[in-house]
């Protein structure tokens, strides 16, 4: 099943080997350490918000499709200083990856806009993040009750693959449902995929809907499309349900339970209904294609909308390459545990 990483914050360390012992200092020590990493990350907070505000306007500026950076990472000096190791300065390994690009896949209800915090972290270590929107999603004009496929929900992404270079590859990261996305572009263009990696996210097998990885949360496709108070029926109430959306404390506690307010905040207002029938459309994935791409797994410990147990399942069924785990992180890891989610996938981007 592959390598396993507990990944951990500094201070989740610190204060563990301070019990017992009574040390003052060491305790002054751990609340300067803890006053330092609140400093750096509110200091991010408001550098990548400027940013994910500059890629929206861009966003809205092009097709809505796709939302890049700009600027380029290839002036960046030899070595770099993470934004996760106190400005110590860290050796820069980007010159010898063999693929630089990550291209970041939202989950149901998101946009590109929940990356803020890991496209500003990505590039200040030398990588070259891109976002999308899926069809329906963040900045995308479509409306959701309309995206009824799989195929037609993933089209950004595919043409972003489609419109590669030849040679080019890429590591293609899902969130949640995004990871059906994610799937399925492996399965369709395996040469243009370097790595995929699943955070916290829906790693079906062939033949199993993406719904089906919620079903202990929600209950069954079939109860859950007769029964659920979030469907939204966009064609009329006497026509079938065309998406769904969850009331706003219910997504707070099932996909916020660890995630700083200002960014709770920032998705409640950004987040937008979810369509259906790409949640119940079955993914047809083959051993020779999808089968063989290197596939990795990120769980999240603290997780509501879809348990650690859920989790370790479809890493059971599915034998990723890698398993890395973090703790104390909810359902986005981008928000509740932006550091150890940095680490995780310049880890990943780094492994031959």
């Amino acid at each position: 099943m592959g390598n396993r990483v507990m990944c951990m914050k500094k201070k989740d360390v610190a204060i563990r080997s301070s019990g017992g012992g009574g040390d003052g200092s060491r305790s002054k020590r751990v609340s300067r350490s803890q006053r330092k990493l609140l400093g750096d990350e509110e200091m991010l907070h408001r550098r990548a918000l400027s940013m994910a505000i500059h890629q929206a306007q861009l966003s809205q500026r092009f097709d809505g499709s796709i939302s890049r950076r700009v600027g380029s990472t290839s002036s960046r000096r030899q070595t770099l200083s993470d934004p996760f190791s106190n400005n110590k300065q860290v050796p820069d390994l980007v010159e010898s990856l063999a693929v630089k690009k990550l291209v970041l896949v939202h989950g149901e209800g998101f946009g590109a806009w929940c990356w803020y915090k890991t496209v500003a972290s990505l590039e200040e270590s030398g990588l070259s993040p891109v976002t999308v929107d899926l069809t329906g999603s963040g900045f995308s004009m479509a409306d959701p009750n309309s995206v009824s496929t799989l195929e037609e929900y993933s089209k950004p992404l595919i043409e972003l693959l489609q419109n590669l270079p030849e040679e080019e590859k890429v590591i293609v990261v899902g969130h949640s449902t995004g990871g059906a996305c994610v799937s399925y572009a492996l399965e369709r263009f395996p040469e243009k995929i370097s790595k995929a990696v699943f955070i916290c996210a829906t790693m079906v097998s062939d033949g199993q809907r993406p719904f089906d990885v919620f079903a202990d949360q929600l209950g069954s496709a079939e109860r859950f499309m007769k029964e659920s108070q979030f469907l939204i029926h966009g064609n009329g109430k006497d026509k079938p349900a065309t998406g769904f959306s969850f009331e706003k404390q219910h997504m707070k506690s099932l996909y916020f339970n660890q995630s700083p307010n200002k960014d709770i905040a920032l998705s409640m207002i950004s987040m937008r209904a979810v369509p259906l029938g790409p949640m119940m459309e079955k993914l047809s994935l083959s051993a020779e294609r999808y089968g063989k791409g290197r596939r990795f797994y990120v769980q999240t410990l603290d997780d509501l909308a879809l348990s650690p147990d859920v989790q370790e399942k479809l890493v059971r069924e599915n034998s990723p390459e890698g398993v890395y785990k973090i703790k104390g992180s909810d359902h986005c890891p981008f928000f509740s545990k932006p550091q150890s989610l940095h680490k995780i996938l310049l880890e990943i981007a780094q492994i031959p």
